[in-house]
């Protein structure tokens, strides 16, 4: 049993960040890694290989214009134990409290993705492969308004305009096939079976607070939730308002599932080519995740009204205390103001939807140097297609090749969201293959050790090759 609410908590708090299908794009130019198709159906190995099961490729990556450090900070007046607190503490400044949010949209993408199982191997004139993944992928949008008037930084009307929130997970079962049109053309594409295991998807739409004569907040804008996954049902409870002289009211409280299973069932094609135009220059496209769930249900809410009363944020220190029950507490109290915020009432389950899975397209270019062509330069152009969670890279690589069995490369890009540095290192020696990369270097993290920042990025794999 979860709360729904908390989604929406966890999105103001960008304590956590959405999982968008992106792999180690440093490996892009890595010519004998293993899972390099992943990135463009067209590549194929010169060995074939099998999958250490789920360990054969590991990948989490998150990225976004804003992060934990941006949201929460040390308290400046600690009481007895020492304590963090929110943007929304009166203490700080505007300019300390806001200052690391971006005045547009604060966004956070990310993706999880683990190879259950996948296999390489030459045959039926090209080379195919076989793979068995499970991802996960979560989003959030926020505008820097509802940061301002969380805060309350004095305004008499706030215009926060649109938030969004997604999270999404599913299975894949992939079919590729690559081969050689000529000497200079080759093609790829995979068939992926897609087996979905829900879906959460918020939108707030023209949302506006504005200040009435009872110090209360006008809430504007119409809210919507909509939530596939199987045997999921929304609970109501009666809420009283802050001021008794306006009763009670009804909002969702928590999601109750009775059995589970599969949500949907879906399909997806990658498609890719590689065009070697000289022993110098090969450049190469990919069209990745282009397809479709099908979902058997869509639980949905809704704001109760166009206009509501709203009371406003207030702050919650965060005390660094290992009792459960104080982060329980904390996460209710952020649950409930939340829960006020949105006013959801539960409207019963629509009857199913279908949703797109989001499309990445990669365009790349790889030069090798003539005079000694163990060495190669690359430049990848990555974008992500998915509505409010769509982003934009560039990244530039150099890519060495030293010996039969090593190779790797290191990386730097700009995206959407930040600039980075990556790099990988692929180890293949007879009959065994590893690589470790990252698209992002580690930052600063918390004593917990989560990232301060919301990018990050690790991929490993092992697998068995002949």
């Amino acid at each position: 049993m979860k709360k729904i609410q908390y989604i929406m908590a966890a999105a103001l708090l960008a304590t956590t960040a959405q999982l968008s299908a992106q792999t180690l794009n440093s490996a892009y130019f890595t010519r004998d890694m293993k899972m390099r198709h992943t990135l463009n159906p067209a590549f194929a190995n010169e060995q074939s290989y099998v999958s250490i099961p789920a360990l054969g490729g590991i990948n989490v990556h998150t990225q976004g214009n804003f992060g934990m450090k941006d949201v929460l900070f040390d308290n400046p007046r600690p009481q007895g134990n020492k304590t963090l607190t929110t943007f929304m503490n009166p203490y700080l400044s505007d300019g300390d409290a806001l200052g690391g949010l971006s005045k547009g949209n604060n966004r956070v993408a990310g993706d999880v993705a683990i190879t259950i199982l996948s296999a390489g191997f030459k045959g039926f004139g090209g080379y195919n492969t076989i793979e068995l993944n499970a991802k996960a992928r979560f989003g959030v949008s926020l505008p820097y308004e509802l940061f301002a008037f969380a805060r309350n930084i004095g305004n008499q009307s706030y215009d926060i305009g649109d938030i969004n929130a997604q999270a999404l997970g599913y299975a894949e079962l992939a079919f590729g096939h690559s081969r050689d049109i000529n000497e200079k053309l080759r093609v790829g594409a995979k068939m992926k079976l897609l087996f979905g295991a829900g879906r959460a998807d918020l939108k707030m739409t023209d949302v506006r607070a504005e200040l009435a004569d009872n110090n209360m907040w006008t809430i504007s804008g119409q809210a919507q939730a909509d939530l596939s996954l199987k045997g999921a049902k929304l609970k109501s409870k009666m809420k009283n308002y802050k001021d008794d002289a306006r009763g009670q009211y009804e909002t969702v409280d928590k999601i109750d599932v009775d059995g589970g299973g599969l949500g949907g069932f879906g399909l997806a094609f990658d498609l890719g080519a590689v065009y070697k135009l000289n022993d110098d220059w090969t450049f190469s496209a990919a069209l990745l995740d282009l397809g479709f769930i099908s979902w058997s249900n869509d639980v949905q809410a809704r704001n109760a009204a166009s206009q509501f009363q709203f009371e406003g944020f207030h702050d919650i220190s965060v005390k660094e205390s290992r009792d459960p029950n104080t982060f329980k507490k904390q996460g209710n109290d952020y649950r409930d103001q939340l829960t006020d915020f949105a006013n959801l009432q539960d409207q019963g389950d629509k009857g199913g939807r279908t949703t797109g899975i989001g499309a990445t397209m990669n365009l790349a270019a790889e030069y090798t140097l003539p005079a000694y062509r163990k060495i190669t330069f690359g430049a990848l152009s990555s974008t992500r297609i998915n509505g409010p969670y769509s982003w934009t890279e560039g990244r530039l690589s150099a890519n060495w090749n030293p010996l039969k069995w090593l190779d790797g490369g290191m990386s730097f890009a700009v995206n959407s969201f930040t600039a980075s540095m990556g790099w990988v290192v692929n180890i293949h020696p007879k009959g065994y293959n590893f690589f470790i990369g990252m698209d992002h270097i580690l930052g600063k993290t918390s004593k917990q050790m989560v990232p301060l920042s919301s990018n990050a990025s690790v991929a490993l794999g092992m697998n068995v090759t002949w």
